[in-house]
Order: structure tokens, then sequence, then C-alpha cells
């Protein structure tokens, strides 16, 4: 069953906390050290790129008096790369956004999201924090996190993840369900039943047909087996 779980993210639970670990003072020289997706940035950017390295530049620099515009194409980039599967062509372009725009909480977390697909959680969670840190009220964080967590089978912190990402928005379906799946796990099975119906009951009422149907293969999954492993 887990691998039908991560809604709203990448893959079951790889959508992606390190602050849940216990609290260790840090030494001065341990309170340098980079974060996770820094470093992962750092080795990113440091990496030549000889197909990017002709256009991009040069694209950018058409836009160069409009920083909107700028970023969009970062953005575009980004998303192209994602679309075509080149996760380290789409983490090399994300690592120039949140360089340039070190306060954009959706390039963080869409850093996470390719961190995620390339498998590294720790480098995910961090973008995903620094996504929070920015926008406190950012439930898709939150929900990505959670995800990361369920995927490594650590079901109480997934579930303070998805609770927050809950009290920020109580209609989030996606939340919802992995709530819901996650609960399954550890055998709550009224709540988690109450939490996947709630789920949709959103998506239809949101016409999200897709979802509609997710939602109603977990819940026969659920009704008519006593594992939750069994898919």
């Amino acid at each position: 069953m887990t691998s039908q779980l991560l809604s709203g993210c990448l893959k079951a639970f790889s959508c992606v906390s390190l602050s849940i670990l216990p609290l260790v003072l840090s030494t001065p020289a341990q309170a340098q050290e980079q974060s996770p997706a820094k470093s992962a940035c750092q080795s990113a950017l440091s990496t030549p790129d000889k197909k990017s390295q002709v256009k991009q530049p040069q694209k950018i620099a058409q836009f160069q008096d409009n920083t909107s515009q700028e970023r969009s194409l970062l953005v575009q980039q980004a998303n192209n790369l994602y679309n075509q599967r080149n996760f380290p062509g789409a983490q090399k372009a994300l690592c120039q956004l949140v360089k340039k725009y070190p306060k954009d909480t959706f390039a963080h977390y869409q850093l996470g999201n390719v961190f995620a697909r390339l498998q590294q959680p720790e480098a995910a969670i961090s973008s995903y924090r620094e996504a929070i840190r920015i926008n406190s009220k950012y439930a898709l964080a939150y929900n990505a996190i959670g995800a990361v967590y369920a995927n490594q089978s650590r079901w109480d912190e997934a579930i303070t993840e998805f609770k927050k990402a809950l009290e920020i928005n109580p209609e989030y379906g996606d939340a919802l369900i992995n709530y819901g799946q996650v609960l399954w796990q550890i055998n709550q099975r009224e709540q988690a039943q109450a939490s996947l119906e709630k789920a949709l009951n959103i998506f239809k009422k949101q016409q999200r047909n897709e979802k509609v149907y997710q939602v109603e293969q977990i819940l026969q999954r659920l009704k008519t087996s006593d594992n939750p492993g069994v898919s």
C-alpha cells in the first residue's frame, strides 16, 4: 500500500524533518556547516553543463532589466527540464533561481521536489524547510515533508507534518489523502477512513475526477483489507 501513498507530490511518499531529530547543541564548526540543499546546489552549479551554457546567459540577458521576466524564464526552464525528467538539469536551473532570488518560496519548494526525485531526502527536506522559513503558512511544504517521512516509514513525524498542513488548510485534499493513508499504516482505520472520505468529498466538489477515482480505490482497499500493506 505504501506505493500508493504521496498524493499531490512526486510518487509514493517521495515528496518531501530534520528538525524532528534529537536536539544537539552545535559546536562553532557545526554551526558553519551548510544545509544539505545549499551543498547540493554548490555542487550542481560547479558542474559544467555545455548544453545550457550556450543559450541560457543570452536568454537571461534579454530580461536583465526586468527581474520578473528573468525569474519567469528560470522557472520555465526548470519546469521544462522537470517535465522532460531531466532532474539534474532542473536542479541546476532551480539552484540558479534560489541563488538569485533567495526569498522565493516556490523556488525552494520546487527545488525540494527535484531533490526528492533525485533520491536526496535530506536536501529535499532542507529546501522545504527553507520555503517554510520564508512563509510559515506554506502548506504544500509541510505536506511534502510529511511525505518524505512517510516514505521512510517514520509515521509519527509524518503525521505531525500532515497535521500542520491541515491546520493551515483544512480543505487540502492531497494532505488529507496522505494523512489518511499514514493513519491506515498505524491501524487507525476509522480515523483513516474519515480523512479519506473528507478528501473524496472535497475532490467531488472540485470536479477533480482523477483524484476522486484515486481516493475511491484507496477506500475500497481500506474497507476490504486487514493489512494496510496489501495493495
